[in-house]
């Protein structure tokens, strides 16, 4: 649990405090095995051509030559050296990558990547990340929020609405939203959706003044939300929903053709290449998604060949679809394993396969950047070997084991 607040609220403003939390940014690297990590939050994933081209030069030139998409469509820089922080901070600043330093890590919102591209969905909720993230940026109580606070916006279609949210928006067919923030529910006009958010956002902070929490789980039950009143300062209409429904559950997109010109493809494991991303500034725009991939807008069906000669994840049944694991070692001091070679092993047990349950490999118990939903849990341990969804497994039986409990739901 995060220390006890150390500071006082100003009158009528939620408080504002030291939350000794050290999740990385892209002004606060973090020294790991491989060299220090910048973490950079990108609202619903978005990406310009000129960042793209940004990114992958800083990923050349200060880091490791990759960038890896995070379980929040983030994305994140490894294996910089000690003293290139003002250089990269200066880079992602100047293509707007950094409209704030007092606010960068607190711009984790995640919404339906395909929103607004194929037709689907009851909202543009892209066009929400936006306002969103103005509004976040605006406030100068905002970065109280601990850098894992996470808002998730679904268009409907239910792709993103499981992804744990502290605060969750789901739009609806006829013009209203549902805000959904710990066992309460409140439908809003589209309009307000982001203000609702922000709204949402304000009064965690009061309820968590006494305690410090960093995620709406973590509230005490004696630190109750009164979503009411603080929806109400902000002007925002809203009408409680007594019985909240269940959030709606949806699939994520699989590699191909997304929409009329749209593509989605993988990198294996969330990893792309500095190749890979000029390859995707090329083509177009991104959104990157949760799913650790990049919706391309812009692009047709066409600009697939050239982008799976790139090494590009471009179809359903790549034996990489799905499969995801964590830095392990050499990366980070707490991996009892390399997973990421060993999930090569297991991705290729699967080849040719679609539809199989996701699967994601653990160095460690704390699991960083785990799925949400249904998925394979495959944990390293002290001996060398592996458990998996809580079975003993030899290593050497490793890829055997994974594609059996893949087609297992």
């Amino acid at each position: 649990m995060p220390p006890t607040p150390r500071t006082s609220p100003e009158s009528g403003e939620p408080l504002i405090r030291d939350r000794g939390d050290a999740c990385p940014g892209a002004l606060r690297l973090h020294p790991a095995d491989d060299g220090r990590l910048a973490r950079l939050r990108l609202p619903a994933g978005r990406l310009t051509i000129r960042q793209l081209e940004v990114l992958a030069d800083a990923a050349l030139r200060l880091g490791d030559g990759q960038v890896s998409v995070t379980s929040r469509g983030n994305a994140e820089l490894r294996g910089l050296g000690d003293g290139c922080g003002a250089e990269l901070a200066a880079l992602l600043a100047d293509v707007g990558l950094l409209p704030s330093a007092a606010h960068e890590r607190i711009r984790n919102i995640v919404a339906s990547p395909a929103a607004g591209l194929d037709g689907l969905g009851c909202a543009d909720v892209q066009l929400w990340a936006g306002e969103l993230d103005t509004l976040l940026c605006a406030q100068e109580w905002t970065p109280s929020l601990s850098g894992r606070f996470l808002f998730v916006l679904d268009d409907g279609r239910g792709d993103v609405a499981g992804l744990g949210g502290d605060v969750t928006l789901i739009a609806e067919p006829d013009g209203t939203a549902l805000l959904h923030v710990g066992d309460e529910a409140y439908r809003v006009a589209a309009a307000d959706a982001p203000r609702a958010a922000l709204a949402a956002s304000d009064a965690f902070l009061r309820a968590a003044r006494e305690s410090g929490a960093w995620r709406v789980r973590e509230l005490p039950e004696d630190e109750a939300l009164d979503l009411a009143a603080a929806l109400a300062r902000a002007g925002v209409d809203a009408e409680r929903v007594p019985v909240p429904p269940p959030l709606p559950q949806g699939a994520p997109p699989v590699p191909g053709v997304l929409g009329a010109d749209a593509l989605y493809v993988l990198a294996p494991l969330g990893r792309f290449t500095t190749g890979q991303l000029r390859a995707l500034a090329a083509t177009g725009p991104v959104r990157l998604t949760p799913w650790r991939g990049v919706v391309v807008t812009g692009a047709g069906a066409g600009r697939l060949p050239a982008l799976a000669a790139y090494g590009l994840i471009t179809r359903p049944d790549s034996p990489w679809t799905g499969v995801g694991a964590c830095t392990g070692r050499p990366g980070c001091a707490k991996s009892l394993a390399d997973v990421r070679g060993d999930a090569l092993r297991a991705a290729r047990a699967s080849a040719g396969a679609a539809g199989l349950l996701p699967v994601y490999l653990s160095g460690c118990d704390r699991r960083c950047g785990h799925p949400h939903g249904d998925w394979v849990d495959v944990l390293a341990t002290a001996g060398g070997d592996y458990l998996v969804n809580g079975v003993p497994v030899p290593r050497t039986s490793l890829p055997e084991a994974v594609a059996t409990a893949r087609t297992t739901r």
